[in-house]
């Protein structure tokens, strides 16, 4: 299987090790890795893009060495801006490299090329997918959580739910795995498969959400309750009565702000601070059940899908809707996006289809499917296929594409140029997406 890591070190960073003219290898001046420094330095300094320096950087170690100590990246960033040499500040070149990133983020989803990556990765099924950092975490459905690496797609480990109970959500980040069962929270060390600590007692019962913040877990229950679980302390330390319904989705805000969605088609705002409920973010549609919530950090922005195959926005410090479009026929089970990234939200559903909508209107950029099956059953080791996908039109029949070629989507997250779903069954798929070649 190619990798994007493999595809990257050639190309523009076409440096490559190669054999020289005698074909043999052996002379000490055939390959690149015998240049110098100074030579190197020379070579590397006529790149004009960071993305080809990036690449370069990742071929080897003394390749990255000879990056970082000439300052070619910070040297081609004053090339391109040389209004901020002066400020001499590396806030501003760090900035402009991660917009650097988020503008090849959003382009890649909205113009470039994709494929699917997909293998068996459960004995069951797998319903819930997260992303973080490069790792995958799916599970639900049996009784294990599994690690994967995003960019090869190989195992890393796996999690064992303690309990008779099934899990019914989960989230991880650099440190811990935090799981829900319907009563109970597990947590376990990354580096461990086996849990190392379950809530005791009967804080709260019926739990069918969650939402993860170190060091805060807000467990959202079927009496309309949302529980706030300190995990240092191990007890819950407060609770917030935000609907008179099953609560089906919650998300936490960089201010503090719980939103959580509800049956009733609504979305309550309450404010960890000062312990109030703010208010309730309505739909023009309504009754449709909230399905799934993702909150944007740069524009104050709370993102829904419905029962009803809506994708809604509401801009938070107005509690008003921004617009409400339905881009689905059916049930939207998942809307995520970047983090950082203001162009583009991914949704998915109950019919199958991949969509990238644009976040300032709701319109449908893109909509795509997989042009194959599922992956067939391998007895022996992890067996990873590519797959090309095919791109929806605008005025497409749903019902004239077999169903075959677009199980539903229980669950979506958005990594850098990727897009990781689960479908109700046992395996995972990675879409992978690329800049469109100039």
């Amino acid at each position: 299987m190619e990798t994007s890591s493999s595809r990257g070190r050639s190309g523009s960073a076409g440096l490559k090790r190669r054999r020289g003219p005698g074909g043999g290898g052996g002379g000490s001046g055939s390959t690149a890795q015998a240049l110098n420094d100074d030579t190197l330095r020379s070579v590397f300094s006529r790149l004009d893009d960071h993305f080809d320096l990036a690449r370069c950087s990742a071929v080897c170690n003394s390749w990255n060495r000879v990056i970082d100590t000439a300052h070619l990246m910070r040297d081609l960033y004053y090339k391109r801006n040389p209004q901020a040499r002066s400020s001499g500040s590396n806030t501003s070149i760090k900035s402009y490299f991660k917009e650097l990133a988020l503008d090849e983020h959003a382009s890649s989803f909205s113009r470039g090329p994709a494929e699917v990556y997909q293998w068996i990765g459960h004995p069951n099924q797998a319903t819930i997918c997260r992303m973080k950092s490069g790792s995958i975490l799916t599970g639900v459905g049996d009784k294990t959580l599994r690690l994967w690496s995003a960019e090869s797609c190989k195992y890393m480990n796996e999690y064992i739910v303690p309990s008779s109970k099934m899990l019914v959500n989960f989230d991880f980040d650099e440190n811990k795995i935090v799981g829900l069962t319907s009563s109970q929270l597990c947590i376990w060390r990354r580096s461990e498969p086996r849990s190392i600590f379950q809530s005791r007692g009967a804080s709260f019962n019926r739990g069918l959400c969650m939402s993860y913040a170190d060091p805060e877990v807000i467990i959202g229950c079927e009496d309309g309750r949302a529980f706030v679980y300190d995990m240092y302390s191990r007890s819950c330390s407060s609770i917030y009565r935000l609907h008179s319904s099953p609560l089906t989705c919650l998300t936490i805000t960089d201010d503090q702000l719980i939103a959580a969605g509800s049956t009733f088609g609504n979305v309550a705002i309450a404010d960890q601070t000062s312990g109030q409920k703010l208010g309730v973010l309505k739909s023009a549609f309504a009754p449709t059940a909230i399905r799934c919530l993702s909150f944007s950090t740069s524009g104050h922005l709370i993102f829904a899908g419905s029962s009803a195959g809506y994708a809604h926005c509401w801009d938070l410090r107005t509690l008003r809707p921004l617009w409400e479009k339905r881009v689905s026929p059916n049930v939207i089970y998942s809307a995520h996006h970047l983090p950082g990234d203001t162009a583009t939200l991914a949704v998915g559903g109950i019919d199958g289809v991949l969509r990238l909508i644009c976040q300032r209107t709701g319109e449908t950029i893109r909509s795509f499917i997989v042009n194959a099956d599922r992956p067939a059953a391998s007895s022996s080791h992890q067996q990873v296929e590519k797959k090309s996908v095919r791109q929806v039109a605008p005025n497409a029949r749903l019902d004239n594409i077999p169903t075959r070629l677009r199980p539903q989507i229980t669950c979506l997250a958005v990594g850098m140029k990727k897009i990781v779903t689960t479908h109700g069954e046992n395996y995972i798929r990675v879409w992978k997406f690329r800049p469109k070649s100039s």
